[in-house]
């Protein structure tokens, strides 16, 4: 390690800078005083938490810090209107989707409880099965009714048909049927006999033959009768057979009489047992209409169809057919798609994960059967927004878009106010297979869709329809300001974390480091974070040290143990980049004169750690034609903010400098060692200083590190991530040795954001490390450079020795030269 000499402080040069302008009539320059201890850290009045231990306190029931918030969502949830759907958005790790459920599951919602659905089938087109709405609590009744009644006629309608009377009154149909039958064959064979004809029944059907001597005669006989005799029996064949073909032609219509006083005599007795099951049914839902209107339309089918509960095959078809009429009787059941039994609140609230679109709307499920998908009504599966209908949807806007379809389909029942389930399969033409088209159930629903404000201002900006569904908007806030009610309902709000966790109790101090730990989470000492997720995180592992260390209560010990412990673990990409700077891989100087060079801040964020890095920003400048070049612009590794701080620097150098000239530079500008994409303007104040000493040709400090943007007029503004860049350089400087001299300049409108590290505290108390706020860029280079700023004068001049004095002659003589080579060019062109 190099061993640093330490540098005589600026001041002294500077006041003599000062006293050279006062005298000749120039306002003099404001130095910049580095900041007190107390300045850099807020800390929390432990005296003013009047408790022991966070167990004493009552736990914080509600939102805290979110009344714009709230007042949406209790508008937003309580109009009725269509299109009033909430979109709620805030940063990650503000739990919005639990805080949201969580009231809507604790309010008293004057509102009637949503009904019950269920799908039964539709007996004249199966394809296209009905939905019936029943009030709360009453579809698992009606299935479980219609579950009773089909149970008790496979019982009981094959015991009546069994019985004995039906066995005995079935025999007298069969026994009329078959005495009609005779009757009219009887007659027939008298007379056949009469006139010495017999009737005959062969295999191919009765059969007239004559006889004699009380026999049939065989056709040879009959061959050899005489003529005459021959004929006469023929007619009276031919008159016999005319008969016999009337009574054969009666055969189908008696049968037809027959088969009709069985039905009916099946269907008298199925009415027994199927009148008495259904008309019970019919006296449990007196109530539902339409439930009415079904049970007779399943009467009317079970009468038609008493012979699925009788047939009972045997042998080796008696499996397959049991379970063709299982399948068969299934279509007197009930599909239960909702219930509001056992509900937990009187409205459903429902939070759906994974929002595809079949577990959006629903779908219809198949079955292989013989090597083919087939499907009914009882495979209509019921989606989130069948579950949330009456009541609440949460989507989560991320999972929803990324989802194909699921955004369009929601938009889609949103607008038809009525829930259709869709087969995503047939919705792209991926399939053939017949499906059902199952009733469409009417919609009444409150959608919540959470997500990041980007992405709601995105799909605001691409999609117009979100203002049509989406007319409420609740965001959530990220910090409420620090102010001494805040922190006891802070310390409220941390006592409920660790009751919902089932934590230890925290005391006192701890409360009030976890309080300064939540005002460096919202990166400003005067607000505390509401991003509890972190602070959730942050107890849970203070928790797990406090039991290492045997302890009934978390103490403050555990707290900064768990803080320093979660850096270690995420830090190893900080300390390789730190021991580059280190062992002069990356160039950093930390003490001496350099001119066009300076220290510049940024920051790096990686799985949400933190940490600054110096990085060195060099300057070059020679005449020109006063364009300043953006080296990472150049190479496209420059962001657009970063390339509008570097125009923004033009605007400063023309605005400022050599107004009755033009401006006659080139000047290119580069972060040196800056391999990667390099975006925001944080580091503009820096390129400027680098800028202005290599103009003026005036050495800055490198015991100093520089962040903030600056303006067209001069004027150093503030930037994010102010503490983690100071802790950034001071790691560098104290791993080479602090010298007493090295500091960081800030915008001055960033001091109220500083919760440093205790070790940067203490370093400057010693004055050992310096912070300065500064407010322009005049206040900054006087520091850098040891030189008066300097300021114009009564005669429009600068200083000669002052740095805008210097600058403003490097321009001229930049100017003149450009001049005296144009002139040069021209006479060379025309001597040519």
């Amino acid at each position: 390690m190099k061993t640093m000499e330490p540098e005589p402080h600026p001041s002294t040069a500077l006041r003599a800078r000062e006293c050279s302008s006062s005298a000749s009539g120039a306002v003099p320059d404001r130095l910049a005083a580095a900041l007190a201890p107390n300045q850099l850290y807020r800390r929390a009045d432990a005296s003013a938490l009047n408790f022991k231990t966070t167990a004493e306190l009552k736990p914080l029931d509600g939102l805290v810090g979110q009344r714009r918030a709230l007042g949406a969502l209790q508008f937003g949830t309580q109009i009725r209107k269509s299109g009033f759907n909430l979109f709620v958005i805030g940063s990650a790790g503000s739990r919005m989707q639990e805080v949201v459920d969580a009231m809507l599951r604790s309010a008293q919602w004057d509102r009637p409880a949503p009904s019950d659905w269920v799908y039964v089938n539709n007996f004249d087109d199966s394809r296209r099965p009905i939905a019936i709405q029943l009030p709360p609590g009453r579809a698992v009744a009606l299935r479980d009714t219609m579950q009773h009644v089909i149970d008790d006629l496979k019982v009981a309608l094959p015991a009546l048909f069994e019985s004995e009377d039906y066995q005995a009154r079935h025999t007298a149909i069969d026994q009329k049927f078959q005495a009609k039958q005779g009757e009219a064959f009887s007659k027939l064979s008298e007379k056949a006999a009469d006139a010495n004809m017999a009737l005959l029944r062969t295999p191919m059907g009765f059969l007239i033959a004559p006889m004699r001597d009380g026999k049939v005669v065989p056709p040879e006989e009959f061959n050899a009768w005489p003529e005459a005799d021959r004929k006469a029996a023929q007619e009276t064949i031919e008159s016999l057979q005319n008969e016999l073909e009337q009574i054969v032609r009666q055969i189908p219509l008696w049968e037809k009489e027959h088969r009709d006083e069985v039905q009916q005599l099946d269907r008298q007795t199925a009415l027994v047992a199927i009148d008495q099951n259904i008309n019970d049914a019919k006296r449990q839902f007196s109530d539902v209409r339409r439930v009415e209107k079904y049970l007779d339309t399943v009467h009317a089918d079970l009468i038609d169809n008493t012979a699925l509960f009788l047939a009972k095959p045997q042998g080796e078809l008696g499996a397959i057919f049991g379970a063709v009429l299982s399948n068969t009787v299934d279509r007197y059941h009930v599909n239960v798609l909702v219930s509001q039994c056992a509900k937990d609140s009187p409205v459903p609230i429902v939070q759906e994960l994974h929002p595809t679109l079949a577990n959006l709307v629903g779908s219809v499920e198949y079955v292989s059967q013989h090597g083919a998908l087939v499907t009914n009504f009882r495979l209509i599966k019921a989606g989130a927004m069948h579950r949330a209908n009456g009541g609440f949807l949460l989507l989560d806007a991320r999972h929803l878009l990324s989802e194909p379809f699921s955004w369009s389909a929601l938009k889609r029942m949103l607008r038809q106010r009525e829930i259709k389930v869709e087969d995503v399969a047939r919705f792209v033409g991926l399939t053939s297979t017949v499906s059902l088209e199952p009733d469409p159930i009417p919609l009444d629903i409150k959608v919540i869709v959470f997500g990041d404000r980007l992405l709601y201002y995105l799909l605001s900006a691409y999609d117009p329809e979100i203002g049509e569904f989406f007319k409420v908007l609740a965001d959530f806030e990220d910090d409420i300001n620090r102010t001494a009610e805040s922190e006891a309902t802070h310390v409220r709000l941390i006592a409920s974390l660790l009751a919902q966790e089932q934590l230890k109790p925290l005391d006192r101090d701890g409360a009030a480091l976890v309080l300064e730990h939540s005002a460096r989470l919202a990166d400003d000492s005067g607000k505390l974070t509401l991003l509890t997720d972190r602070l959730k995180d942050l107890l849970a592992e203070a928790d797990f040290w406090a039991t290492e260390a045997k302890r009934t209560i978390i103490t403050r010990a555990d707290i900064q143990r768990a803080l320093d412990e979660n850096i270690r673990r995420m830090s190893r990409i900080r300390d390789r980049s730190q021991d580059a700077i280190l062992h002069d891989i990356s160039l950093i100087d930390t003490s001496g004169n350099k001119t066009g060079q300076v220290n510049g801040l940024s920051v790096l964020e990686l799985s949400g750690f933190r940490f600054g890095r110096p990085t060195r920003i060099t300057c070059r400048v020679r005449p020109g034609t006063g364009k300043v070049v953006d080296i990472e612009r150049e190479v496209e590794l420059g962001g657009p903010i970063h390339s509008k701080g570097v125009l923004i620097l033009s605007g400063f150098l023309a605005g400022r400098y050599a107004l009755d000239t033009p401006m006659s530079l080139f000047a290119s500008l580069v972060f040196e060692q800056s391999y990667g994409g390099v975006e925001g303007d944080s580091a503009s104040s820096a390129e400027l200083y680098a800028l202005m000493s290599a103009l003026a040709d005036a050495p800055l400090r490198q015991d100093f590190a520089v962040t903030g943007s600056v303006n067209q007029r001069g004027e150093v503004q503030a930037i994010g991530g102010v503490n983690e860049k100071i802790e950034g350089f001071f790691d560098v400087c104290a791993a080479r040795g602090l010298s007493g001299t090295q500091g960081v300049l800030i915008p001055k409108s960033n001091v109220q954001h500083l919760m440093l590290r205790q070790d940067v505290i203490d370093a400057c108390a010693a004055g050992k490390f310096a912070i300065y706020p500064v407010v322009t860029v005049d206040e900054g280079i006087a520091l850098l450079s040891g030189y008066a700023a300097g300021q114009r004068g009564a005669d429009g001049t600068y200083p000669g020795d002052s740095i805008n004095g210097l600058i403003e002659t490097r321009l001229r003589t930049f100017a003149r030269a450009l001049e005296q080579a144009r002139k040069a060019l021209s006479h060379d062109q025309g001597e040519t």
